[in-house]
């Protein structure tokens, strides 16, 4: 059994992609709503959170883990997961910028995972790279804010590179999905026509490939502390899908 692992419903986008990869996955996912955001928290307080999260899902019973936050990745890198078969966000996406080998890329993230510099060591010598943090915009889409407010944090944080130019945009939470057409639009105004990059495909990707998918489809989501958002969410997600939501 697969386990995804995030801080709230963000992890959500890496499980639509790989639920659109394999269906017939066997997946347990867990959002540690009541620590959320971890994008301003301190390596410290990821490494504990990061453990915790893991182990709860392993107690759950999966054997191959996803852990579907950025702001986590140093700590799964550095050894949070133990010995579990576990992929993280930065990597899989590393590798999949091969592609783009010479391009101008503004990368999207949470203070956290700019500090932990695992984009930016990994993608200096591939792409130009211009890491963006932007402190308060995953705590807003995870907790509901309205639209205009998640885009004045968007213009805000955009304004800090007006006048420069990008080929591409790498969206390094997995939070900004979910708030891709307000990201887009004002992308648009600040530097143009755009391409975005959307990590999840590519963990997804690298899943379907190394872990085990072949199982009935059960999905069943745990999750730290009750939300309407997060409901919501999943309703729309998998608006026909069989799943059980627990708060543990």
């Amino acid at each position: 059994m697969i386990g995804l692992f995030d801080s709230g419903s963000g992890g959500l986008t890496v499980l639509d992609a790989l639920r659109k990869k394999a269906p017939n996955a066997d997946i347990v996912y867990f959002g540690d709503i009541k620590n959320a955001p971890y994008g301003t928290r301190s390596k410290e307080e990821l490494a504990s959170l990061t453990t915790a999260g893991i182990r709860m899902l392993q107690n759950f019973g999966t054997d191959e883990l996803i852990s579907a936050c950025n702001s986590a990745a140093l700590s799964v890198l550095l050894g949070a997961a133990g010995h579990a078969r576990i992929i993280d966000m930065t990597r899989p996406t590393a590798r999949a910028m091969r592609q783009y080998a010479g391009k101008r890329v503004l990368l999207l993230a949470t203070p956290a995972t700019i500090i932990s510099r695992l984009y930016s060591d990994a993608l200096e010598t591939i792409v130009l790279l211009d890491p963006l943090p932007i402190a308060e915009l995953a705590a807003a889409i995870e907790f509901g804010a309205s639209r205009s407010t998640i885009r004045d944090i968007v213009r805000s944080s955009f304004r800090e590179r007006k006048g420069r130019q990008y080929d591409l945009v790498l969206l390094g939470c997995t939070h900004y999905p979910l708030a891709r057409d307000i990201i887009e639009r004002e992308a648009e105004k600040m530097f143009g026509k755009v391409e975005y990059i959307d990590p999840a495909e590519a963990v997804a990707e690298e899943a379907a490939q190394r872990f085990h998918t072949e199982g009935r489809g059960k999905l069943a989501f745990k999750i730290s502390k009750d939300s309407d958002h997060f409901r919501k969410r999943v309703a729309e997600l998998w608006p026909d899908a069989k799943y059980t939501i627990q708060i543990t």
